[in-house]
């Protein structure tokens, strides 16, 4: 995989997305102000350490003001949030969905005039939903999982695999399970045991230590929607002594410790800064008056603006730390210092 490929594909259907023409804006304080709510700090790392100074640069860098909070995985607090920021005025609303949450606070914004865009999972009744391709994410996803079979030479029509998958109350968790499914049932792979949708790493790690007991504690590969689920999953692995292949997504810290030990078979790297530039500059556009349009649209028709994810084995981590995505010290511990020499891993 060439090293600027994989950051520029991206980033070229970010900006491809948007034709943007329009009108003025207005210059009150409240209409030059974008909200944007995120879900939590539990199902990922991301949203704190890198959506949020990534849309709070990008949005003040274009002298726009910001209030970015977070929910902190409590829909009633998801609401309450809303409804302040509403009080005070935004010009554009950029929500991360919750549990659905977010269906109410989209209509009350949409009643108030305010333009609102679904920010990685989708919102029904949203204006735009900025977001990675997230069936290509699960059909990386599934890739490896037939990757890994295939190295450990496993045939994938008898391989015995649990299937776990995201919180079936988020849009995008069906997207990433329809993609891996594409991938996988074509190649033959049937799971011998489906666990409960979850985004919570503690939960996936006590259903996978169920599925694991009852499957007779024989497992060739676990299909994991993130790489939080996965490193809880991974946990009741090796105190069962298994090393399988193994799928994540996110590019955290612990995903990418668990790819360079050889633990994590890969895991879906979804730069922030590419979807907060394209949300960023479609949100700056709505600020300004403009009425952007997008080159592809979600199956209700909401303009769906996609960024293409790059899959990453222990080669590719280097790449993801020297991006500035993953910090050096986070994953290059002592533990894994070996692997981090081993694949060229550097400060």
């Amino acid at each position: 995989m060439a090293k600027r490929r994989l950051v520029i594909a991206g980033a070229i259907a970010a900006a491809a997305a948007l034709l943007i023409s329009g009108c003025s804006s207005s210059d009150d304080s409240a209409g030059k102000r974008a909200c944007m709510i995120l879900p939590d700090s539990e199902s990922s790392t991301r949203w704190e350490n890198g959506d949020r100074p990534a849309m709070d640069s990008a949005l003040t860098g274009a002298g726009f003001e910001t209030d970015i909070q977070n929910a902190q995985g409590d829909t009633a607090k998801f609401a309450t949030i809303a409804d302040q920021m509403l009080t005070k005025g935004c010009g554009v609303m950029i929500l991360v969905d919750y549990q659905g949450a977010g269906i109410q606070v989209a209509a009350k914004a949409k009643e108030a005039g305010i333009p609102v865009i679904a920010y990685d999972r989708p919102i029904e009744g949203a204006d735009y939903y900025v977001s990675f391709d997230n069936e290509s994410v699960g059909a990386l996803q599934g890739q490896a999982i037939l990757d890994g079979l295939a190295a450990a030479g496993k045939d994938p029509k008898t391989a015995r695999v649990i299937y776990g998958q995201g919180d079936p109350t988020d849009g995008n968790a069906k997207m990433f399970y329809d993609g891996a499914l594409s991938v996988l049932e074509p190649a033959g792979v049937k799971p011998i045991f489906s666990m409960a949708g979850t985004w919570d790493g503690a939960k996936a790690g006590t259903l996978f230590e169920q599925a694991l007991t009852a499957v007779g504690g024989k497992v060739d590969a676990v299909l994991a929607p993130n790489d939080n689920n996965a490193a809880n999953i991974i946990t009741i692995l090796d105190k069962a002594g298994l090393k399988v292949p193994v799928s994540g997504q996110d590019a955290s810290p612990a995903g990418l410790q668990n790819v360079l030990l050889g633990k994590q078979t890969t895991t879906v790297w979804k730069p922030y800064t590419l979807i907060a530039t394209a949300a960023s500059d479609l949100a700056i556009a709505l600020l300004n008056g403009e009425t952007p349009s997008a080159d592809k649209a979600l199956a209700d028709g909401t303009p769906y603006i996609a960024v293409t994810p790059n899959s990453v084995g222990p080669d590719q981590v280097a790449e993801v730390v020297a991006s500035g995505d993953a910090n050096y010290d986070e994953v290059c511990t002592a533990a894994v210092m070996a692997a981090c020499e081993e694949f060229g891993v550097t400060a």
